[in-house]
């Protein structure tokens, strides 16, 4: 049972291993929605994620013929280096099954905590299924990244801090995965503060928590299809799922191309890096636009490649317009480059790419195209260097900056 004595324990014990991450004011995402938003920024735990106070506490809580038997648990990375670096402070042995999609930093941190990585299947649900079996074979203890009581008592020492920082905070916004998070957060919040609202938030292109709780039952999703790759869950967690239908008071679905814009909105403003699942809470506040409330966003994890790092920075300038790509024709003769090449700069656009294709009309010297990458400021100016291209005597035709 999720009792509050179980998760006064949790909070104590785990306070060996985690660092405190304090509250952080967000004057942008504030002024932005019209509430008073707070980050809380467990993108700086020492793994790099909020797995660590699950996995710590329920490795604390095995007896010693369990743990010299040794752990073993699935994970797309965070729950991964979470048990990982409990088992090495615990003195247990870890093997630690993760799908071969994990991204390489992850799998790398999870080995320097000397854990055995097994890489297995091309979603969670099918390293998970392996790492039970194995389980059986070697005789291990399985830690469940979610669908286990004692992890989300470990995890739900998170309200216990928000709630200690803020205690009239309105509504917390948790990202969802498998559920195991949210069931801790949101069973301790309504504990502590029943008036408290915990609102999930979830990819929509791996929304198995809504689909369950739309159907009254544990639902398993056909597949799953998310940037958001540590909350790439096709089933949550059975054993958990009755207290979240009791204390979740909402789920919000986050499409792929908000957390783009969410990357961008942290990295600008606060400095700070999230992975693509804990930017999910991020994107959730502009969903909330306009109530006025307190509001925290859970921040799960920030362990994230830089090319992954690289493809979101160039994804997210070509959403918010400060990079994109025109067609112009142009006949096929010396100073028509200059020519072009002055008008955007007249209206402070800044060229980043061009491609010259002679082959788009039979007779070159009449029209040959030009495709131009540039840099603006943002839509607005975006639309006033077209304009003047326009009023140049081009008829630019917008393309795809991404290919």
């Amino acid at each position: 049972m999720l009792t509050l004595k179980k998760f006064e324990e949790a909070y104590l014990k785990v306070q060996e291993v985690i660092e405190r991450t304090k509250l952080i004011k967000s004057d942008y995402l504030s002024e932005l929605t019209g509430n008073q938003v707070y980050l809380k920024p467990e993108n700086m735990q020492k793994t790099g994620a909020y797995k660590i106070r699950g996995a710590y506490y329920k490795t604390s809580l095995l007896s010693k013929e369990e743990r010299e038997k040794g752990l073993i648990t699935a994970s797309a990375g965070n729950h991964a280096q979470g048990v990982a670096y409990a088992a090495k402070e615990l003195g247990v042995p870890a093997t630690i099954v993760m799908p071969t999609t994990t991204p390489l930093m992850k799998v790398n941190r999870t080995k320097a905590y000397g854990a055995e990585v097994i890489l297995k299947g091309d979603v969670f649900d099918e390293a998970n299924e392996y790492a039970q079996n194995l389980a059986v074979e070697r005789g291990m203890t399985f830690v469940h990244p979610f669908d286990d009581l004692d992890v989300a008592t470990g995890q739900g020492s998170i309200a216990m801090e928000i709630i200690k920082d803020l205690p009239t905070v309105d509504i917390i916004l948790v990202p969802i995965g498998g559920g195991g998070l949210a069931t801790g957060v949101s069973a301790l919040a309504k504990l502590l503060n029943p008036r408290v609202k915990v609102i999930g938030v979830e990819p929509a292109g791996a929304a198995c928590m809504k689909a369950s709780l739309e159907a009254g039952e544990v639902t398993t999703v056909d597949h799953v299809n998310t940037i958001a790759d540590g909350t790439a869950v096709k089933t949550p967690g059975k054993t958990i799922f009755p207290y979240i239908q009791e204390n979740l008071d909402g789920v919000i679905t986050i499409e792929d191309e908000e957390l783009i814009v969410a990357f961008l909105d942290l990295i600008e403003n606060h400095k700070m890096l999230a992975e693509n699942s804990g930017l999910l809470t991020v994107a959730a506040c502009k969903h909330l636009e306009g109530e006025g409330k307190k509001i925290v966003s859970i921040i799960s994890g920030g362990n994230m490649d830089v090319i992954t790092m690289a493809s979101l920075v160039q994804h997210g300038l070509i959403v918010r317009d400060r990079i994109f790509t025109v067609s112009v024709f142009l006949p096929d003769k010396p100073g028509e480059l200059t020519r072009v090449s002055s008008v955007i700069a007249a209206a402070q656009g800044n060229i980043i790419e061009l491609e010259h294709n002679q082959f788009v009309s039979i007779n070159r010297n009449a029209k040959v195209e030009l495709i131009i990458t540039m840099e603006a400021f943002g839509t607005e100016h975006k639309n006033r260097i077209i304009k003047t291209l326009e009023e140049n005597g081009y008829d630019p035709i917008l393309r795809d900056s991404r290919g």
